[in-house]
């Protein structure tokens, strides 16, 4: 029987069962509509008040503080609009950095187009933010500083805390996209000093569609979407009851094991990162080696093609990815990446693997065991390699 093994926790996780058994009654017996006012609908607004306590709960926020959304790009999108709220795009500039995921990037190219100035800072050979490009970037306008708490490609950790000290006597904004982060590192938003923080739930073993976005209290809050009273008048639409239960039902599971799991699957890390370095020449380990999530590996193998090597990888029953599953269908290289100093060859040589509750130390002997093959077998039907050069580590 061929193995299945995925190895792509980043992407998406599966939902718990613990979680789906929670979801459950809200589709067929606590089915009503939250904003009803009999006792069907009070019980399905109780659902969701339970729920947003328990986001709350999970980063130290109030729970008058966190609004439901449809995901992290939903969430990321609001909080660009509201830093903007009021004010002329033309007076308004906002820092971000390269490596952030597309649903800032995009929105923050679209707001150029708008008349909006952005910066993107650049990150170091590990993909880390420097604090200090930070404080130099800042201008009397800046209205919003934009930094992700975790790369979801690399893995890399940001300072997060440290940003958030240097702009916490200013007016400037500050917002995280913390869908990494979240289930995988604490996350604090009062230690952290940020203003706004987007996650989504299937990140940490709850339902895909669902999302929230924190938003500090006291902060003017535009409407995202018109038509309702839903979420205290700023996201219209009936709520999506059973996805805000998993929700709230998922984070509060993922922090009661996140102490252990985070210690479990670090080792696992370190196994795999170590294995594959002893067994496989030319490659480059991306991301910080030590300020890094638990569960990221990601490498760049010199001479052959991700795409390539994610499919005999796949013919083995490894599921993995090379990169973001938002952006799976680009052919250009990650901007990532190349956004670490890396050229198009390389970039486009890259694995990453992401591990998750079901990771065993078994799964990762087997692609210890399988994966070297596999590249050394690539690289000898690629023209680009050359046999007597093997035996380097990339740097």
């Amino acid at each position: 029987m061929m193995k299945d093994i995925y190895l792509d926790h980043a992407a998406t996780t599966y939902t718990d069962r613990r979680v789906l058994k929670e979801m459950l009654p809200y589709f067929n017996e606590i089915y009503g509509n939250p904003s009803s006012l009999h006792e069907t609908g009070r019980k399905a607004a109780k659902a969701v008040a339970t729920a947003r306590a328990q986001v709350a709960a999970a980063i130290n926020a109030k729970p008058e503080e966190i609004y439901f959304t449809a995901g992290g790009t939903e969430s990321d999108n609001w909080a660009l609009r509201i830093a903007l709220a009021g004010k002329d795009k033309k007076d308004c500039h906002i820092i971000t950095s390269a490596i952030e995921h597309h649903a800032i990037l995009h929105a923050c190219q679209q707001l150029e187009k708008e008349g909006c100035a952005v910066t993107y800072l650049p990150v170091d050979e590990y993909g880390r933010v420097s604090v200090d490009s930070v404080s130099q970037a800042l201008k009397p306008n800046t209205v919003l500083v934009s930094i992700m708490a975790a790369n979801n490609e690399i893995g890399t950790l940001e300072p997060i805390r440290e940003i958030g000290a240097i702009l916490k006597d200013k007016p400037t904004l500050f917002h995280t996209d913390a869908v990494q982060a979240m289930g995988a590192v604490p996350v604090n938003v009062e230690d952290w000093g940020v203003d706004m923080l987007s996650m989504s739930a299937h990140k940490f073993y709850g339902p895909k569609g669902v999302g929230a976005l924190y938003v500090r209290k006291g902060i003017k809050i535009v409407s995202f979407i018109h038509g309702g009273a839903q979420e205290r008048r700023h996201r219209a639409g009936t709520e999506n009851v059973p996805g805000i239960v998993g929700m709230g039902k998922a984070i509060e599971l993922a922090q009661e094991s996140l102490s252990e799991e985070s210690a479990r699957l670090t080792t696992l890390r370190d196994k795999l990162i170590n294995g594959i370095i002893e067994r496989i020449p030319e490659i480059r380990l991306d991301g910080h080696p030590t300020e890094r999530l638990p569960n990221n590996v990601h490498f760049c193998f010199k001479y052959i093609e991700g795409e390539a090597l994610l499919l005999s990888l796949d013919a083995e029953g490894i599921r993995a990815s090379s990169g973001s599953a938002c952006t799976s269908g680009a052919l250009d290289p990650s901007h990532v990446l190349l956004a670490l100093g890396l050229d198009h060859g390389t970039a486009h040589g890259s694995l990453r693997i992401t591990l998750g509750h079901v990771t065993t130390e078994d799964d990762i002997d087997y692609v210890l065991d399988t994966l070297p093959g596999i590249v050394e077998r690539l690289r000898m039907m690629s023209p680009l390699f050359n046999q007597q050069e093997g035996g380097k580590t990339l740097v």
